[in-house]
């Protein structure tokens, strides 16, 4: 099984590219021994970094924003706390472990990202909900319970909404600011 913590989208046919320029990246921010794997998937990465993969996703960010030209290839980075098997079973308990960051008058909402695999998304979202005890707010959550399911693995992060890094968001944002 491979281990994991973050998942990169591109465009396709440059994931050489994007992987490149993730392991790049990270050896600049300093992770002695970054790891990158293509997928069969068109457009997707898997990478495990030796750092925490919420604060890579902070440093990627403040890296767009400083020299927006470095970031080229890579179009979404997702921190990933979790990996298990694609079992749904196990994605709900994995999930109730980590809703714990939850708390009692947060808000949440569950987003699923299903790639290479015949198992329904509103299923996975019911055993999901099923166990989590706390307000939804589709629009404006407080808290994203992400599962992606990337063929018989399933990584689980439960996030805040600005977590979730998108470069192109992001370029867009900075266009409108200067």
């Amino acid at each position: 099984m491979i281990n994991f913590n973050l998942i990169v989208s591109t465009f396709r046919y440059r994931e050489p590219q994007a992987q490149d320029e993730l392991i790049g990246i990270l050896d600049n921010l300093g992770d002695p021994d970054p790891k990158s794997y293509l997928t069969t998937i068109s457009g997707i990465l898997l990478a495990r970094t030796n750092f925490d993969p919420f604060t890579v996703i902070e440093q990627v960010l403040q890296l767009l924003h400083n020299e927006p030209w470095r970031i080229r290839y890579i179009l979404r980075l997702l921190p990933i706390e979790i990996v298990v098997c694609t079992e749904p079973i196990i994605i709900m308990h994995t999930a109730k472990q980590l809703s714990s960051k939850i708390r009692a008058l947060d808000t949440f909402r569950i987003t699923v990202e299903r790639r290479h695999n015949s198992i329904r998304s509103l299923d996975i979202i019911n055993f999901i909900a099923s166990v989590i005890d706390r307000k939804v707010d589709l629009r404006n959550p407080d808290w994203i319970i992400l599962a992606e399911v990337v063929g018989n693995l399933t990584g689980l992060s439960i996030l805040k909404p600005y977590h979730i890094f998108s470069s192109v968001t992001e370029k867009r944002r900075l266009d409108t600011i200067s």
